[in-house]
This record gives structure tokens, sequence and C-alpha cells, in this order.
């Protein structure tokens, strides 16, 4: 794996199936009470410029479990958030820490840590994509499917950082992906360049129907991510009563497919109430494991 986790595009499918199989072994450990204090001694400074409840718990505990411990540093803490210069930043907090998470908006900020830092830098989510979110997707999708070899998987809503990371992840791990999205909210221009070698395995539709058709999961996501809030009227009008997870839609996917969403959900929006409930426990499950994958992760980087 590289020095740094700030994009899936930067990992091979070695390397994610090797986060994987560590993150399963580490919550086999965490479920039986064995210690694993890979990073004891170390310290993991969380920088976030957007705020988070899953990021925050998962990695703080995450850190904790390891045997090491993390640093909350809002843009109001650090200098940067007051004109200083990242690479000014990265060279200083390089002293103090074993290696920095960035949640924040844009992912040149991420680049330029990884850049001018000595230490590796995880990616807690940009605009562009959200690698951590992804790894613990298909650690879920393998611990409920079995493998991921030949499954399908179909996306529902906006092509934003999410379905830009699943699409990449599913593709590197043998999968195919249909994405449906409304005109205007495709996927990057990056990620479609990316899947030109993977033929027939991908395919952007508008209809959601034609992308759940046959589908072992389906994936869906807010219609306005945070900073899009200024934008909710118009999201709406191009997403309400089409981009939507039901019981219509599920109709037409392959037999005990499963329902994921990276959280938190607005019911009765993007996905019904009834669709969350029935296929709470594979949510859920997924929520929980992106403690165990970005376990996995800072033990590959900084052990």
């Amino acid at each position: 794996m590289n020095k740094h986790l700030l994009k899936i595009q930067d990992m091979t499918t070695e390397d994610i199936i090797a986060v994987l199989d560590l993150a399963d072994k580490l919550k086999y450990e965490t479920k039986n009470g064995i210690q694993h204090h890979h990073l004891a001694g170390k310290t993991l400074g969380m920088i976030f410029s957007k705020s988070s409840t899953r990021t925050r718990v998962s990695f703080e505990t995450g850190m904790y479990q390891l045997g090491g411990q993390a640093l909350f540093l809002s843009s109001n803490d650090l200098q940067i958030g007051r004109g200083e210069p990242v690479q000014d930043t990265a060279r200083v907090l390089s002293r103090y820490l074993d290696g920095i998470m960035i949640r924040t908006f844009k992912q040149q900020d991420v680049e330029d840590l990884a850049k001018y830092g000595s230490i590796p830098i995880i990616n807690g989510l940009t605009d562009y994509c959200h690698p951590c979110q992804i790894l613990a997707d298909l650690m879920t999708i393998r611990e409920h499917k079995g493998s991921l070899e030949g499954l399908k998987a179909a996306f529902i809503g906006d092509g934003n950082n999410v379905a830009a990371s699943l699409v990449v992840g599913c593709l590197k791990v043998g999968m195919s992906i249909s994405v449906a999205c409304p005109e205007g909210y495709e996927l990057d221009e990056t990620i479609l360049e990316f899947v030109k070698p993977y033929g027939d395995k991908f395919s952007m539709v508008r209809d959601p129907k034609e992308a759940a058709a046959g589908a072992d999961v389906v994936y869906t996501d807010v219609w306005s991510s945070m900073g899009q809030e200024g934008e909710a009227q118009k999201r709406r009008a191009a997403f309400e009563g089409i981009y939507q997870v039901n019981s219509d839609l599920m109709s037409v996917t392959n037999d005990k497919c499963m329902v994921l969403h990276c959280l938190p959900a607005h019911r009765d929006e993007e996905i019904t109430d009834e669709v969350l409930e029935a296929h709470a426990d594979e949510i859920f499950d997924e929520a929980e494991n992106r403690l165990h994958a970005q376990k996995a992760v800072m033990v590959m980087l900084m052990k």
C-alpha cells in the first residue's frame, strides 16, 4: 500500500483486499476482547473542516483501540484556518504527529498535505472522493455475500464523492456497477475517464430501475450533501419522485439484494423508511465497519 490514502484510484486491487482482510481480523479481535495495540504511543491528528458523526467517532475510537491517541483539530483550532499555508502546516504537524486524517472540501488540500508533509495522510472525505467509506462498504458487501467478484452494484442519486469512490472501488475488486443520476449531476470527468477500460462493467443511466435491474447491492446517498444546502430546493426538483430507493425499485433487483447508505439518511427522500428499516442490519453493519476498515488503514500506514 502507498504511504498515504488520498483516493481509491491510488490503491491496487491487492491493496484493497489486504485492507479488507486486516479489517476482518481486527473486527474479530475487537468482538472477542483481544487487544491489538499496534499503534501504541502513536498520535493521529484529525483535521475537520467539515463536521462529522461517523468519521470522528470511528477514527478516535479506532486509535484508542489500537493503543494510540487521536487529537481533534477543527479549522478554528489551527492556524491554517487563519491563512497559514498548507505546506507550512504540513511540515509543522509532521514534527508532532505520526499521521493525519483530514475531512475537508478540496481534494487539493489533502494532496498538498501529502506532498509537503512527511507522515501518512488519510482522506476522511473531500468533495471529490470518500475512500474510507468505500472500504467499509466493500467490507460489508463481502461479509454479507461471501465474495465480491462478479456482483453487480447500483448507485441511485447524485454522482457525488461517494458515488465516485464506489465506482472505482467496485470495479477494482471485480464487481460491475451502474449509476442512475439526473442530468447535471453526473460523475466527475476523471471517474468517467477511469471507467473506460472496464467496458460493460460500468454504465451511467437516467432510469433508476434500469440501473437496479439484477443488482446484488443497491446504494444511495442524500440528494444534498454537506456544503450544498443552498442548492437543496433545486436538487429536490431534480431528484424527487424518481431517484428514490423504494419497494418498487427493489422489485427489479436480485433476490437477497443488499441496500447500503453511507448515512445520515433523509428518510422518505432518497430512501423510504420501509426499505431502510428492512435493510437496517446491513446499513448499520456498514456504519460499524467504518471503524474496522479505518483501523486497518491506520495500521497499514502508521505501524
